[in-house]
């Protein structure tokens, strides 16, 4: 394993995009019990400063096309890891209509965290496989976006169905 790969994946800096009852479980993540940054992970406010996104919580349509816009501002390599039984399929809104279902049709994961919230413990985890992951070489789900853009594009476009959203949202 190179320095390089070493010193990335020992300072991922995180934004957390939480949407409903997603927020629940990182503030203990965060704080001192738990302290996530002794293992590097930091967070930040924009997307264009952070390298990893943490999805939290139900998706719906709308807040999709922040999401994808959001990981489309960060620079690479990126890393995405979802959370919650919502972020995989649906969760407690899986009949709805507004609800996404599958977060990786529209940008790619590269890790899930089961639960209804995962707890901290759960969550820590899954910081540690991803660092585990990037000192091996192994996560580049983002090579996968960039690789295979039209066929998230066409995904993403329909669930937004461009003509008819394009001007509100």
């Amino acid at each position: 394993m190179g320095l390089f790969k070493f010193s990335r994946s020992r300072s991922l800096w995180m934004m957390h995009f939480c949407t409903g009852c997603g927020a629940i479980e990182m503030p203990p993540t965060m704080t001192s019990r738990y302290d996530m940054e002794r293992f590097g992970i930091i967070p930040m406010a924009t997307p264009r400063q952070s390298d990893l996104l943490l999805v939290t919580g139900y998706l719906t349509v709308k807040t999709l096309k922040r999401v994808v816009r959001s990981y489309e501002q960060m620079a690479e390599p990126k890393y995405v890891i979802a959370f919650g039984s919502c972020t995989m399929r649906g969760g407690m809104y899986w009949d709805s209509y507004n609800t996404v279902k599958e977060l990786d049709l529209y940008i790619p994961v590269d890790i899930y965290i089961n639960g209804c919230m995962p707890r901290p413990e759960a969550i820590i985890d899954a910081f540690i496989k991803l660092r585990d992951m990037i000192d091996k070489g192994e996560a580049n789900a983002w090579k996968n976006y960039r690789d295979n853009l039209d066929w998230y594009k066409q995904n993403q476009a329909k669930v937004f169905d461009i003509n008819k959203w394009s001007a509100k949202i």
